[in-house]
């Protein structure tokens, strides 16, 4: 198949252009720059040039496409609401392009808005009001009333591997800098962790294979405990590991503070189930010791 994928340089999406390529699919990348298009083209990928403000582009691409997955986000959290708005204008134009095609839209989101308390599962649905990327997976989801094939990719907070420029390298940067590896209060609460290429893994098999309005976790551990994390981080800094009052949490922290406290496990026994999927890369922790978060001081 000829796939478009947004956010294909990225880092999972570099992982996901990876795995669709060796599977024999065709890849067609949306980039927004320069760099981005000369690494997709180095990487065997058809640029697309464009963004996700460019409503024509992303158009032209999900028409000329047999199928789409759609991973590009601005995760600026100074502006949820406008980041939001933003990626459902963009699936609301992939989608309008798939219809009554039975072509597969494929999209990420996360695991915001988990039922506290227990583990959320893919039958979970999270009120709208709790984040507001959750109205970009509905939308998507409501696509499959008109002939798209949409399945919503909810993705662990921790998404981790080599590269990762997300929330473990910005925990290792921070107890780098204060010279403490810190948690909120007692640290037991727990993050779903999936490596990028578990994750890049179950993409293309919702491409392939998931039924019209599937929910998905990308989520290999149901929930890593924050202190294992920062024990982890302080014993290759050599940092020792603190207790962060939850009132300290945004002076020490930064934005990551509120998603360091949540406890939010979540299985994926029923992606695993439905799609055959088994994450097989090493675990957060596992990946932790491989000693790349530490090999770089920036």
């Amino acid at each position: 198949m000829r796939i478009f994928v947004t956010g294909a340089s990225g880092f999972v999406g570099s992982a996901v252009v990876s795995e669709l390529l060796a599977a024999g699919h065709g890849v067609v990348g949306l980039a927004r720059s320069e760099a981005s298009a000369q690494a997709l083209a180095a990487a065997g990928v058809t640029v697309h040039r464009g963004d996700l403000d460019d409503l024509d582009s992303l158009r032209a691409g999900a028409t000329e496409a047999d199928g789409v997955i759609h991973l590009a986000y601005n995760h600026d959290f100074s502006q949820p609401v406008a980041a939001a708005q933003t990626d459902r204008r963009a699936i609301e134009i992939l989608g309008a392009a798939l219809e009554a095609s039975d072509r597969p839209l494929v999209i990420a989101s996360g695991l915001a808005g988990a039922v506290a308390g227990r583990v959320t599962t893919e039958q979970d649905r999270p009120d709208p009001a709790t984040s507001p990327r959750v109205a970009s997976a509905e939308a998507a989801l409501a696509l499959a009333s008109r002939g798209v094939r949409s399945s919503v990719v909810r993705l662990a907070p921790t998404v981790h591997g080599e590269g990762d420029p997300n929330f473990v390298a910005r925990l290792v940067a921070i107890a780098r800098e204060k010279g403490v590896s810190g948690v909120v209060g007692n640290g037991e609460n727990r993050w779903p962790a999936v490596h990028r290429l578990d994750a890049a893994r179950l993409f293309r098999r919702a491409l392939e294979g998931a039924p019209a309005g599937s929910v998905l976790h990308g989520v290999a551990e149901e929930g890593v405990p924050v202190r294992a994390i920062a024990s982890g981080i302080g014993r290759h800094l050599g940092v020792p590991v603190v207790s962060v009052p939850a009132g300290e949490a945004a002076g020490h922290f930064g934005w990551l503070a509120r998603f360091l406290a949540a406890d939010a496990p979540a299985s994926s026994a029923l992606t695993r189930e439905l799609l055959g999927w088994q994450p097989t890369q090493p675990g957060l922790l596992e990946d932790l010791d491989q000693g790349h978060y530490f090999q770089s001081s920036s």
